[in-house]
């Protein structure tokens, strides 16, 4: 025991004298949850709309001004042609284009079928399907409207009230940022595990080491422990950090979320370890820590739900151990769930730790 103490004295010593981590531990998660809970969002706000007006009526012009009064939409241009709009939109000045036919207002003041055509840049699908869901209500609202009053029929006054669960005011950034603290946590982790195991290797101290008489799970909890103990402090930040500047909930126990944390930093201090033990230069394991990060982040659901992902894709899942705190992470602080609930999370969790620390183990020789 005595000789573990001594062991994580030196680490954290020598953690805090590298001028590299020390910005990753302290400034990093700062940055990122400023950053990344404003900047990464679906939220579709600024939609630049030409429109192509070939009736020139009055319902035409009405039709327009429902657009222009929607908080969503900029009308850029009005131009006399399709290709002229289109040419906007390969210039990427316009992200849609509502085409109003001839015979528009003479069409329907006569109860005929009518057509508009709305074309709309679908390179990003999800802002696509949105931009069209929009276009959809405003254009559907401004037919009802015009029918009522052809028909001077007096529309009833209805009042519809919405109530969204754990997220009423469908606050993005409440979304968001477990999912970015996840991230923090498992970089922290992981990634710097990785490299501060290969930094000795490079140094020459890791053959010094392996000389002496400590033993193999000595060493181990000796690199593994200080990185446990700084990323549950990165977490704690985190979540403070998070509740005075963006007021996320937190409905749910927070020591539950730490017990899961612990848990999941298991995994992810064995997947350092084992990354570190395959890798020679702290460049190669930072092509590795990038290559698993990568693909674990974006499989995690922080982005979009990974019911909608292919059936492949959610069996691959089960290894992901990013799925799992991730949706942990939303359960526990949005909806306030409790222990029962994360249960099939936590054993996975517990399961991928036993087997990763045991690879990495196994992988990890110690040579005297």
């Amino acid at each position: 025991m005595r000789t573990l103490l001594f062991l994580l004295q030196k680490e954290f010593l020598q953690v805090f004298r590298n001028r590299t981590m020390l910005p990753i531990i302290f400034i990093m998660p700062v940055v990122q949850l400023l950053v990344l809970a404003n900047a990464a969002t679906f939220e579709v706000k600024n939609i630049d709309l030409a429109i192509v007006d070939y009736d020139q009526s009055y319902l035409s012009s009405q039709l327009k001004s429902h657009f222009t009064a929607s908080p969503f939409y900029t009308i850029v241009a009005n131009e006399v042609s399709v290709s002229k709009s289109l040419d906007m939109v390969h210039a990427d000045k316009a992200d849609a284009i509502l085409v109003i036919k001839q015979g528009f207002e003479k069409d329907l003041l006569r109860g005929h079928q009518t057509e508009l055509q709305l074309l709309v840049n679908a390179i990003d699908g999800s802002a696509a399907g949105l931009m069209n869901s929009y276009s959809g209500q405003i254009i559907q609202g401004f037919i009802q409207e015009q029918i009522a009053q052809r028909a001077n029929v007096t529309v009833p006054h209805i009042t519809i009230q919405e109530k969204f669960w754990y997220n009423p005011d469908l606050t993005y950034s409440h979304f968001m940022i477990p999912g970015i603290l996840v991230i923090l946590v498992t970089v922290i982790g992981m990634f710097l595990t990785a490299l501060n195991i290969v930094r000795e290797k490079e140094m020459g101290t890791m053959e010094q080491i392996n000389v002496t008489p400590i033993k193999k799970y000595q060493f181990i909890l000796g690199k593994l422990i200080p990185f446990w103990v700084i990323a549950m402090f990165e977490l704690v930040f985190g979540l403070i950090l998070s509740k005075l500047i963006f007021d996320i909930p937190l409905n749910g126990s927070l020591l539950l979320v730490f017990g899961v944390a612990g848990v999941f930093l298991v995994v992810a201090l064995a997947m350092g370890l084992f990354l570190s033990s395959v890798a020679e230069s702290q460049q190669q394991v930072m092509f590795l820590a990038y290559f698993f990060m990568i693909v674990f982040i974006l499989m995690s659901g922080i982005f979009t739900p990974t019911d909608s992902m292919p059936l492949w894709a959610q069996i691959v899942d089960l290894v992901n151990p990013l799925f799992y705190f991730m949706k942990v992470m939303r359960m526990i602080l949005i909806k306030g769930a409790g222990f029962m609930h994360i249960m099939p999370c936590l054993v996975g969790l517990m399961v991928l730790s036993v087997l990763m620390l045991t690879l990495a183990i196994t992988k990890y020789r110690k040579t005297s």
